[in-house]
């Protein structure tokens, strides 16, 4: 009982700690000015294939550069972003204004380091109203639960600049870890189990020879359970899943070779029985 209150207290604090970094909101730029550009940003999702994630992007003018509430600016509004954005953002005057999704670029992996890969990138964003800079606020949150956020904000020549880092998140990694101790530990059943088969020289045993099978092919769903999806030859392979999946299918054709030979040839067939006299 202990073991099982430790385990669910540790399991509410990493949740706790998940929960924490996806709440957590990074914000620059000009809080004290009344006429200002806010932005709100949100890392929607991470495409670590792809090397690209997507932010969306929600724009509010305020003070003298706002109509409507914040709902549209009072002249056209651009929103210009660094290299790593593809493209600057546009707003024309006295039009609402509407959330975005941006593709960002990202650099870092590969990924075929899952679960251990991490990505990074440093967007920037100003803003023209009219032609002419204005005061830009930014705020920026996690909404990927597979990715971890750390970011180092700071404001340059009127820019907002985040240098954001993304490895996977803790939950990623611990399941990641779980699947490959787990791999390990149904290889290292099935190399007991046959090693105890071949050595008492028992015959085909068919309930051991089909639940040797079902663990090979059941790796393979477990593996592509992976959250993520990563691709095939990342590290959680070369750890775990290649290794088991050769180990058990050996022990399988060395249980089968062995206990054919146990069995021995088959019996001869009954001589033909003569029928009594007379019949």
């Amino acid at each position: 009982m202990a073991a099982v209150t430790v385990a669910a207290l540790c399991g509410l604090w990493l949740q706790y700690g998940e929960r924490q970094d996806l709440n957590t909101r990074y914000t620059v730029g000009g809080s004290e000015e009344q006429d200002r550009i806010d932005v709100d940003a949100a890392v929607q999702r991470v495409d670590a294939t792809g090397r690209e994630l997507t932010l969306r992007i929600l724009v509010t003018p305020r003070g003298a550069l706002a109509e409507a509430g914040g709902l549209s600016p009072t002249g056209d509004l651009t929103l210009l972003t660094s290299p790593a954005v593809r493209g600057d953002l546009s707003f024309p005057a006295h039009r609402r204004i509407s959330s975005v999704d941006v593709p960002v670029a990202l650099t870092g992996g590969p990924i075929t380091d899952y679960p251990f890969d991490s990505y990074a990138t440093e967007p920037e964003f100003s803003a023209l109203l009219g032609g002419e800079p204005v005061p830009v606020r930014m705020t920026l949150v996690n909404r990927d639960a597979l990715f971890s956020l750390a970011v180092d904000a700071s404001e340059e020549r009127g820019a907002a600049v985040f240098a954001m880092e993304l490895p996977r998140s803790g939950s990623v990694l611990v399941f990641a870890v779980f699947m490959m101790v787990a791999m390990w530990a149904l290889t290292v059943a099935v190399l007991l189990g046959a090693w105890f088969l071949v050595r008492r020289r028992t015959g085909l045993t068919w309930p051991a020879l089909g639940w040797m099978a079902a663990t090979l092919f059941a790796l393979v769903a477990f593996r592509n359970a992976a959250p993520g999806t990563p691709p095939i030859g990342s590290l959680l392979d070369y750890l775990a899943f290649f290794w088991a999946e050769t180990l058990i299918a050996f022990c399988v054709v060395v249980v089968v070779v062995r206990a054919v030979r146990a069995e021995g040839p088959p019996p001869p067939p009954p001589p033909p029985q003569e029928p009594p006299p007379g019949a």
